[in-house]
This record gives C-alpha cells, sequence and structure tokens, in this order.
C-alpha cells in the first residue's frame, strides 16, 4: 500500500478524492471515520481517514494495490486493521492484512507469504485478539470458494505497529463456514452524505 500523507485538508468536500464511498467504519471515541471510495466507478482501492468534529477533515489517504473489503478501529490503540484482496481471475484469491497507525499513517502488511489472502471480514474481539475472515486460497476443484471461506483469530499481547510480527500460514488455520460477500455502498453512502453536511446550530424561538 502506498501511503500519501494529507493532514488538515480544507477543501470544501473532503470526502471528495475517494470517489464513491464504499466502505465506512466510524471511532466514535476518537471521532473519526474511515472511509474505501472507489474512483471512476472501479473498485474501492483508497481509505482515507478523517476527523469529524464541527465538520470532517481529512487526516490522510491511503492506496491499496488490492480492493478495500474490511476495516476495524482497535478498541484502545491508535490503529486501523484494514482488509484487503480479490480474485485473481485464475485460481488465488490474493490479498492483505494491513495495520495503519493513526497518528502517522504508516502502514504494516501483516500477512506472510507470496500471494496473501483476501480479508473479507474483520472484528476485534478485546484488545489482544482480531477476528479475520478469509477467502480460501483458491478454487481449484472448490466450487463453494466463492461462497465460503475461513474463520481465524488472531493474537498478539501488543498490536502496535513495531510489536505486531508478521502472521504466518498457521494462524489462519480456521474452520470453514458459509460467508457472504455483501456489498456495503448504499451504507457506506448515507455515512458519507451525513458528515459531509455541517451541524446545523439550533436557535432558541420560545419565549425567554
Amino acid at each position: 500500500m502506498t501511503r500519501m500523507f494529507a493532514a488538515g485538508s480544507d477543501i470544501d468536500d473532503p470526502f471528495a478524492e475517494l470517489g464513491d464511498p464504499c466502505l465506512a467504519v466510524t471511532d466514535k471515541r476518537r471521532g473519526l471515520v474511515a472511509v474505501a471510495g472507489a474512483r471512476e466507478h472501479g473498485e474501492a482501492r483508497t481509505v482515507g481517514l478523517f476527523h469529524v468534529t464541527d465538520r470532517a477533515r481529512r487526516r490522510w489517504l491511503l492506496d491499496s494495490p488490492y480492493p478495500v473489503n474490511a476495516m476495524a478501529f482497535h478498541p484502545s490503540r491508535p490503529l486501523l486493521a484494514v482488509g484487503t484482496g480479490e480474485y485473481d481471475g485464475g485460481y488465488h484469491f490474493e490479498g492483505e492484512l494491513l495495520l495503519v497507525d493513526l497518528e502517522d499513517g504508516t502502514v504494516r502488511s501483516l500477512l506472510d507469504g507470496a500471494f496473501g489472502r483476501q480479508v473479507l471480514g474483520l472484528e476485534w474481539l478485546d484488545d489482544q485478539e482480531l477476528r479475520v475472515l478469509l477467502a480460501p486460497h483458491d478454487d481449484y476443484k472448490d466450487d463453494l470458494a466463492h461462497a465460503e471461506g475461513h474463520i481465524a483469530v488472531l493474537r498478539r499481547t501488543d498490536w502496535t505497529v513495531a510489536g505486531a510480527g508478521p502472521v504466518t500460514g498457521p494462524e489462519l488455520t480456521g474452520p470453514r463456514v458459509p460467508m457472504p460477500r455483501p456489498d456495503q455502498r448504499e451504507a457506506a453512502r448515507r455515512t458519507v452524505a451525513r458528515l459531509s453536511v455541517p451541524p446545523t446550530r439550533r436557535h432558541h424561538t420560545g419565549p425567554g
């Protein structure tokens, strides 16, 4: 993933450079929202982090070589997990599991191996455990590969970028279950539309 750092953007529409919003997740405690967008009606390959107070201000943008399928804010650390990936059109489901430092935009790819894995879902279970939903390695002689996937729970005592080592193959071994690939564009569009409109100040009009 290539990082493009752009702090404190003052443009009228801070979401404009994302294109069509495809996925949005919020961290209400920190007043942050992460949005993945698709440019020119393509796949969601750009992620923006925004600070939301009286108006949304962009903090940085990231470009991904793979479509972004899932994002999750760490419950206590300034980290964002980003799951990416796609089917290569031949056999493999390729992708990355990224860990982004929210303070400076530093990105680390956690998956070990040449092809990685397509990451379909992410959920922090607590400060130390990250639940990851993965597509199978490939669809060779596997008719259900595009409808099912694997569940793995990754555990690190410290998930800071410096302390989280690479995730190896055995850690990604988990039960196989039905795994829909829902389209989250409408929900993301609603989130961005709501944040794009500055809140109006209410005036008291009744008797004093």
